[in-house]
C-alpha cells in the first residue's frame, strides 16, 4: 500500500508533552492524530480507530484496533494497555478511559512505524549514527517492495 509507506515516511511526531511527575516527554494519541490528518487528506486515506475491553486471566484490558484504508484497501493494528479501575487518583471511568488512549496511541504509532529517532539536525554524523541511517533505509527499502499482505506482514514482523 504506497499510500501507507508515504505517510510512514514523511509523519514526524515530536514528543512535545512532559510528563512532570516521571521527568519525561512522550507524546499523546492527540498528536499522532493531527500530524496523521493532513498527510491523510493528501492520500485520500483514512483511518479509523475502534477499542473493545477484553479480560484474560482475571485482567481486564483495552484492545484498540486501528484500520489504515485507502479505497477497498485496508490494514489493520491491534495494542493493548491493560486496566486498574483502582488506580489512585482516578475514577472508574478516567481508568478506562486513560487505557483506551494508551492502547490507541500504541496502534497508531505501530501503525505509522513511530520511533524516537531524533531530527537530521539534531543527529550528530558519527560512522554509528550513519551505519544505523543505513540499516534504516534498507528496512524501509523491504517494507516498501513488499506489495501484498502477507509479504508486508512478513517483513514488518521480520524488521
Amino acid at each position: 500500500m504506497k499510500e501507507l509507506i508515504a505517510i510512514q515516511k514523511e509523519i514526524a511526531v515530536p514528543k512535545g508533552q512532559m510528563n512532570k511527575f516521571g521527568n519525561y516527554k512522550y507524546r499523546s494519541a492527540e498528536d499522532i492524530l493531527e500530524a496523521v490528518k493532513p498527510l491523510l487528506a493528501e492520500h485520500n486515506a483514512t483511518i479509523l480507530i475502534t477499542d473493545e475491553v477484553k479480560s484474560a486471566n482475571e485482567h481486564i484490558y483495552i484492545e484498540a484496533t486501528v484500520v489504515f484504508q485507502v479505497g477497498e484497501n485496508a490494514i489493520s493494528v491491534k495494542a493493548q494497555a491493560g486496566i486498574n479501575p483502582n488506580r489512585k487518583g482516578m475514577d472508574v471511568s478516567q481508568s478506562y478511559g486513560s487505557s483506551s488512549s494508551y492502547a490507541k496511541k500504541y496502534a497508531l504509532g505501530n501503525l505509522l512505524l513511530l520511533d524516537d529517532t531524533k531530527d537530521a539536525d539534531t543527529k550528530d554524523n558519527t560512522e554509528e549514527n550513519k551505519s544505523t541511517e543505513k540499516e534504516l533505509d534498507d528496512a524501509k527499502q523491504t517494507l516498501r517492495e513488499a506489495h501484498e499482505m502477507k509479504s508486508l506482514n512478513s517483513a514488518f514482523f521480520e524488521l
